[in-house]
């Protein structure tokens, strides 16, 4: 009779799990490239890339799509896309290169890209609205509007702490108390059919540190927001979105990228080594729903900018209102966070040769794309940028935004 080889199908059983367990965290590795990929499949940089523009008539339509083809060389992405709009209206929208290399699909400015961190200045959009309308206090714990929080650590954070990142929640990286978690992060293949699903993500997590006390900078805060504004609504988050900002304002390619109805306007996403690869990969399919309010949300600068504006029309955001979401929040002792970080957005105060411009902005980065918004209350005006690629250095990207908008300075 033979044995049985219980310690080899015991090592056997622990290799594959390890696999299993493991490959996200190197796929995730891989794109980011810090470690070789695995059988790469390259795509040879085009030799040429289209042009697009809408407002073709302004006298500066020109001038702006020739900045977005010289800056979409200097940063080798596939495509760039843009818009610009001046008291509520958009005066220039324009796209350069390619969507889809492969199928030769050129970018244009109904182009659908990630908008990663940006996401949340769009969540911050419906916070400022329940909260204008005297739904939910900014310095109430949030345990006041949701009763069935997973973590009792939690119930004593408030909405304005979530907002401004000194809740104490931790960051994906930090997420060790919560290994499936942290699988999940890495994977990226889950469908969370809501925001409350989501929250088992880093649900199991200690704070980092008392709530108020430091900033740390996460998009797990703007998930747990999402879940708060769900219940003060009344509905489910997505739809609360739609009923008090994207259909009001007319941000009609703006929304989860799992709900998309026309696939073929999104964008395609690629990695080349923050632009210095000289060939293009298609980066792996992604879920994103895990982090929809903080990061999964998808749109194009022309949305952005109507959202941007939106924060500049009294009849949809109070001064008061932007007042509050503006000012860059203080910690317990008294001093301001290290980024300026507002509520939901960044305050800036940009300076070169031209001069000065103050700004509310918000940046982000996601799997294969990068997005930008700005608002210049002192010029009415609200510019975005996005490309389906990433750089190393986000201002590489985002920097196009000032001559931009200076092209624009006398409307």
């Amino acid at each position: 009779m033979h044995k049985i080889p219980y310690k080899k199908i015991s090592l056997f059983t622990f290799a594959i799990a390890f696999i299993w367990f493991a490959w996200p965290m190197y796929q995730f590795l891989a794109y980011e490239g810090k470690v070789p990929m695995w059988f790469p499949t390259d795509i040879d940089a085009p030799d040429r890339y289209p042009q697009t523009t809408t407002f073709s008539a302004h006298p500066r339509s020109n001038s702006a799509l020739e900045l977005l083809a010289e800056h979409r060389e200097k940063i080798h992405a596939p495509s760039m896309s843009a818009a610009v709009a001046i008291d509520g209206k958009i005066v220039w929208a324009g796209a350069v290169g390619w969507a889809n290399i492969e199928k030769h699909i050129p970018a244009t400015t109904d182009t659908q890209f990630r908008i990663g961190s940006t996401s949340k200045a769009v969540t911050a959009t419906l916070l400022a609205k329940l909260f204008q309308g005297g739904k939910i206090e900014l310095d109430k714990p949030i345990s006041n509007y949701d009763s069935n929080l997973p973590n009792p650590q939690w119930g004593n954070i408030t909405p304005r702490q979530l907002a401004s990142h000194s809740s104490g929640l931790p960051d994906y990286l930090d997420n060790y108390g919560d290994l499936w978690g942290m699988h999940y992060l890495f994977k990226l293949d889950k469908r969370y059919t809501s925001v409350r699903e989501s929250l088992e993500v880093f649900d199991d997590n200690d704070l980092l540190f008392t709530p108020g006390s430091q900033f740390h900078y996460t998009s797990l805060n703007t998930v747990l927001q999402s879940v708060v504004l769900e219940a003060v609504a009344g509905e489910p988050f997505l739809r609360a979105m739609r009923n008090n900002i994207f259909t009001p304002l007319g941000m009609n390619a703006t929304g989860a990228e799992y709900e998309l109805s026309q696939p073929n306007s999104l964008a395609t996403f690629y990695w080349n080594k923050d632009g210095k690869y000289p060939a293009f990969r298609v980066w792996q399919r992604v879920d994103l729903s895990h982090r929809l309010a903080g990061g999964g949300f998808i749109s194009t600068p022309s949305d952005m900018v109507k959202l941007g504006s939106a924060w500049l029309d009294e009849k949809f955001i109070t001064p008061e209102t932007r007042q509050q979401f503006w000012q860059p929040q203080t910690l317990v002792d008294g001093s301001i966070n290290p980024q300026n970080y507002a509520l939901g957005w960044r305050w800036a105060n940009y300076e070169d040769e031209a001069g000065l411009v103050h700004n509310a902005n918000h940046g982000g980065v996601s799997r294969g794309s990068q997005s930008w918004l700005m608002v210049i209350p002192e010029r009415k005006m609200a510019v975005a940028v996005m490309i389906n690629s990433n750089v190393e250095e986000f201002w590489d990207f985002g920097q196009v935004s000032m001559p931009m908008a200076r092209l624009f300075f006398g409307e």
